[in-house]
């Protein structure tokens, strides 16, 4: 039976395998004993290999060991961890900050938490599957609008009463497209149909936004938002996650979000970790990659363009190269390794069937010249496909 499952993955393009990295994330790594051009890490300030995130993490392990020993509600719930989300509410504003050990864990501890029986939730159709599964996990009713579609979001909202709470949820950046969600007018509409907002910040929080502070920030409506979600693996350089608000919720996740009272505690190091990148991120470091992530953003966006691709957005770190098939865009992503570029196929049923695709994910560590020869590479691997054809 699995044999047969496996052959057809493999025939429809869709097999998957890990890759064995034998280096450190940055803008380059090593796989097969290959040096590599990476285009496949969410580490978007490339702050994974800083020196001050690699101490601080150090000399939380000299202090305080390699463990947490237990769940936050047990023993394993440090000061680190403490002060972290301390750290976390007074930069983003909020009365209070919670983390979690992931922002899988995050998505679906809160809405399971927070939606119950009677509620109704409102998902962007293309949610992470974090927040799907939260959904399912919520025993809501769920309603599923069109994608960034203010219109079809209303509607639904007119035509969807129920007795309990009501709940929008939405990534503000969507990792798969790059693009962002338009919260004006989805926060426009939670004030006027009573519903309550939650935000999946993980790929805008660090870069985006006053102070990297998130899409909230940069629209301006951090103070019209419930609820905050965002990762500490991805601009952070380091792991985990965090939900802020009003500190009454922070209080009933803690009584009710299953992934946060089942779950050994994040360990010493890695709340150490965030908090030095934190530090980086609000202060000059910040601002400095944050010019050379623009800088490269630009650089690829016309790379993009020049080679006829339509829509380029200069807008976030995710440029999809959309390809159709799932067959085609792993070919590309052959060649391209060939020439020393790291950008795998992005395929069902992580993308909708036909947009399979390439995921450029662009750091502020990457340089000018890189960002040339992923054009060139692109333009060569594409070439060598239709002429396959």
């Amino acid at each position: 039976m699995f044999e047969e499952s496996l052959a057809r993955l493999k025939a429809e393009g869709l097999y998957r395998t890990l890759w064995r990295v034998d280096s450190p994330q940055g803008p380059r790594i090593r796989i097969g004993g290959r040096d590599l051009i990476c285009l496949a890490s969410n580490d978007y300030l490339g702050l994974a290999g800083h020196p001050a995130l690699k101490a601080a993490a150090s000399r939380a392990v000299t202090e305080w060991g390699t463990g947490s020993g237990a769940s936050r509600l047990l023993s394993g719930s440090s000061r680190l961890h403490a002060e972290l989300e301390e750290e976390i509410a007074d930069f983003l504003g909020c009365e209070a900050a919670l983390l979690f050990n992931s922002g899988y864990a995050a998505n679906t501890g809160v809405l399971s938490a927070l939606a119950q029986r009677g509620d109704r939730i409102f998902s962007d159709a293309l949610n992470h599957a974090s927040i799907i599964d939260g959904c399912r996990l919520s025993q809501s009713e769920i309603t599923v609008y069109k994608h960034s579609d203010v219109n079809d979001l209303e509607n639904k909202l007119k035509v969807n009463i129920c007795s309990g709470v009501r709940w929008i949820v939405t990534e503000s950046v969507f990792s798969m497209d790059g693009d962002v969600a338009p919260l004006p007018g989805i926060v426009e509409l939670a004030g006027r149909y009573d519903a309550h907002l939650y935000l999946d910040e993980a790929h805008a929080m660090g870069w985006m936004g006053r102070k990297g502070r998130g899409a909230a920030s940069h629209f301006g409506l951090e103070d019209r938002i419930t609820l905050r979600m965002g990762t500490l693996g991805k601009a952070f350089g380091s792991f985990g996650a965090y939900v802020a608000g009003g500190r009454e919720l922070i209080e009933m996740l803690i009584n009710r979000a299953r992934p946060l009272i089942y779950s050994t505690a994040l360990p010493p190091a890695v709340p150490a970790a965030s908090s030095a990148a934190l530090a980086l991120i609000r202060g000059e470091e910040g601002e400095r990659l944050r010019v050379s992530l623009d800088r490269n953003l630009s650089a690829l966006a016309e790379g993009l363009e020049s080679m006829g691709f339509l829509r380029v957005s200069r807008e976030t770190p995710v440029f999809p190269v959309i390809l159709g098939s799932a067959k085609k865009a792993v070919q590309v992503a052959e060649d391209l390794l060939e020439q020393g570029i790291f950008a795998p196929a992005i395929r069902p049923p992580t993308v909708p069937e036909g947009t399979s695709r390439l995921r450029f994910s662009v750091m502020a560590t990457h340089t000018p010249e890189e960002m040339e020869r992923v054009v060139s590479g692109l333009r060569k691997a594409l070439n060598r496909a239709e002429g396959d054809r």
